[in-house]
């Protein structure tokens, strides 16, 4: 699964993010392999929000279609 098939309000960590240029860009939005991040706002046409430790970052969609996720197992109560 990748950041750009994401559903608002869930959790995923970051499995993959490809080397070179992408990673690059990534990191500089601090979003790294095994990160946590929750999902804010999906724009239509437009960025991905996550949240990050308390910052809210948007990744647009060509990037966000390249980094790989895997959802946060929730427990249950």
């Amino acid at each position: 699964m990748t950041l750009d098939q994401v559903k608002k309000g869930s959790a995923y960590v970051i499995k993959f993010i490809p080397a070179g240029k992408i990673a690059s860009q990534a990191i500089r939005f601090g979003v790294y392999r095994g990160e946590t991040v929750s999902i804010g706002e999906i724009i239509p046409m437009g960025p991905i929000i996550i949240y990050k430790n308390r910052q809210e970052i948007a990744i647009g969609r060509s990037l966000a279609k390249k980094i790989e996720i895997e959802p946060v197992m929730q427990e249950v109560s």
